[in-house]
């Protein structure tokens, strides 16, 4: 597995869908794997990229609306990027990049690959993704409430 797959599962924020795919009948192989990590890293750079943009806007409008200094908006800003709900999506998705890694490695490591847990990464994936998505979800949302004051 590249180091950069890796480096970029471990800080890249996420959306989009990852559906699992069961092993083909002709059963996986090592670089399914990999494919694994790959796919979650661009998952995750998809969700990043749609989202980040549209939140720092959001963050910028807010910040004009108050009429806030920039020390000011450093500090008011705080409880929309980090609270305890935050938090934990964060904590689930670094819980579940480290299994999805980690089970790439064993599994493209493997004398014989096993397309079981190959599918429970895939589903990994999948659960990182619904819970970067629904951490937007929330983010975007505590924005827009604060906006619409």
């Amino acid at each position: 597995m590249r180091r950069g797959t890796i480096k970029l599962l471990t800080v890249a924020l996420a959306v989009g869908t990852l559906m699992p795919v069961s092993a083909q009948a002709g059963g996986c192989a090592k670089a399914d794997f990999e494919a694994v990590v790959d796919e979650a890293a661009g998952a995750l750079r998809d969700l990043n990229t749609a989202n980040k943009p549209k939140f720092q806007n959001k963050l910028r409008l807010l910040k004009e609306k108050r009429g806030w200094a920039h020390e000011q908006f450093i500090k008011e800003a705080a409880p929309f990027v980090a609270d305890e709900k935050i938090a934990d999506y964060d904590q689930q998705s670094n819980s579940l990049l480290e299994k999805i890694a980690s089970g790439g490695e064993a599994g493209a490591a493997a004398a014989t690959p096993d397309c079981t847990v190959l599918d429970s990464l895939r589903a990994s994936m999948k659960t990182l993704v619904d819970a970067q998505t629904a951490k937007w979800v929330y983010m975007n949302g505590k924005l827009d409430a604060e906006l619409a004051k």
